[in-house]
């Protein structure tokens, strides 16, 4: 599988990487509903057999539980993949959430995220969320310490704008952005890929299937049955009225995937990897399964009359397209 670099460091990724959002299971703010771990090991040792090179998760996915299961699939494998993960946001004993830059909280942070992970040193840490904005100059000082003191190679961030971002490298090198980005949220087009082209900051975005709304499988039988704790069912993009034209933008997609043998899923992810900002794309995968229906977004492209197909719909569509 190709591999593309990011930004200025010296990490070689595959185009797309394990998202282990819904590997921390069910039971927090931002759940998507009660997960198997062996099926979450299985989907991950599927990438790695397929030549996938990096996992990206997070300290607040599943409360740490994310970061205990990819710890628990890479234990014993001789080759281990590139490992992203997060800080920024910090629970307490009654499972809830709130965002912390402060200093000596990411100190922390990184040290639990080891330990979770039985890892020595994190390839890439970035900062979660630029919340409080006031501590961000703050925050990134001791990301830059952290890399100092080598507990991560290198450092990123996600979800910041592109002040944020000017803030922050003026202080240490950003190695990375991760951005949401899909055709059904495209907005980062307008400015910040521009500015991450322009300052070599490597790009992985996340979502491009929209949570799996592009995916082909999502019905709205499936969003129904969905458990209360998957945080999807609040969300506006699984809702009328952007709930059917998100699905008829679905059907596009499968249709154009039907004729190379492709998924749906697959045709969103290519999509996002089809602009020259971005580097890699960051997709969910809760089993094996799964893996095999969007393993070959990273060798598929996308034809210039089909890219304009895909935008003919979005333009015809009613409704504006929105985050």
């Amino acid at each position: 599988m190709q591999k593309r670099k990011l930004g200025s460091s010296d990490l070689e990724i595959t185009p797309i990487g394990v998202g282990a959002w819904a590997m921390g299971g069910g039971g927090w703010q931002f759940a998507w509903g009660a997960q198997d771990d062996d099926e979450s090991v299985d989907a991950i040792h599927a990438a790695l057999d397929h030549g996938i090179n990096w996992i990206d998760t997070a300290a607040v996915y599943g409360l740490g539980h994310s970061e205990e299961v990819v710890g628990r699939a890479l234990a014993g494998r001789s080759k281990k993949p590139l490992v992203f993960t997060k800080c920024g946001i910090v629970w307490d004993e009654r499972r809830e959430t709130r965002r912390s830059l402060e200093p000596e909280s990411i100190r922390k942070e990184v040290e639990q995220s080891l330990s979770r992970l039985k890892m020595d040193v994190i390839d890439l840490y970035q900062i979660h969320w630029p919340d409080p904005d006031s501590l961000v100059e703050a925050a990134w000082k001791m990301m830059a310490k952290l890399q100092q003191a080598g507990k991560v190679r290198y450092i990123g961030v996600s979800n910041f704008n592109v002040d944020q971002m000017r803030r922050a490298q003026a202080i240490a090198p950003i190695t990375s952005l991760q951005p949401p980005y899909s055709i059904i949220s495209p907005e980062i087009e307008k400015e910040i890929l521009p500015f991450t082209q322009a300052n070599h900051i490597g790009v992985i975005v996340y979502s491009p299937m929209k949570s799996g709304l592009l995916s082909g499988t999502m019905t709205r039988e499936r969003i129904a049955a969905m458990p209360e704790d998957d945080f999807r069912k609040r969300v506006p993009n699984f809702k009328e009225p952007l709930l059917s034209r998100n699905l008829e933008l679905a059907e596009l997609l499968g249709t154009i995937g039907r004729r190379h043998g492709r998924t749906a899923g697959e045709v969103a992810i290519a999509w996002t990897l089809r602009h020259p900002a971005v580097t890699g794309a960051i997709v969910g995968m809760r089993s094996a399964k799964q893996v095999e229906g969007v393993i070959g977004a990273a060798e598929f492209r996308l034809s210039a009359d089909e890219i304009a197909e895909i935008e003919r719909l979005r333009a015809a569509s009613a409704t504006p397209v929105t985050a």
